[in-house]
């Protein structure tokens, strides 16, 4: 089985360090490349790594909405604006209980809005549950990385 490339979008370290304990906890074996803002999400997604190539494709964005530089859901809106990154599988992760929050993240193509939990134990479990959906039961479509 390949290993699959997860892209935690998380600018509080606390929560950045949780979610990392959680997929380690669990050991789902990904390899977790972190933006901790909005920018530098976009870079990694979009803007061509050395060798003017594009990087190749995470298998899941997880996106706090509430982040420096470029929010949330203006990253959000830009995956789904740009062909290449349209169909990647995109869970917002974030504390924000606000019901437009959840609506406008839908509204802009997320796959996923789940709400942090406060306690250790329960962000240890929500992130099991997202790990064992995303990234081992779910079938994402074909793309080319290229």
């Amino acid at each position: 089985m390949d290993r699959k490339v997860v892209l935690l979008v998380e600018d509080n370290p606390d929560d950045r360090d949780l979610t990392l304990r959680a997929f380690e906890r669990h050991r789902f074996g990904n390899e977790v490349v972190v933006a901790e803002d909005g920018q530098a999400a976009l870079d990694y997604l979009l803007a061509p790594a050395d060798g003017g190539r594009p990087r190749p494709l995470p298998e899941l964005v997880l996106l706090d909405l509430k982040l420096p530089k470029v929010d949330g859901l203006e990253v959000l809106r830009r995956i789904r604006a740009e062909e290449r990154t349209r169909l990647l599988p995109v869970v917002v992760l974030t504390s924000s209980a606000e019901e437009s929050d959840l609506v406008r993240s839908y509204a802009l193509g997320a796959n996923g809005y789940v709400q942090k939990p406060v306690s250790f134990t329960d962000f240890v479990e929500a992130s099991r549950h997202l790990g064992m959906y995303w990234l081992v039961l779910n079938r994402s479509p074909p793309r080319d990385d290229a």
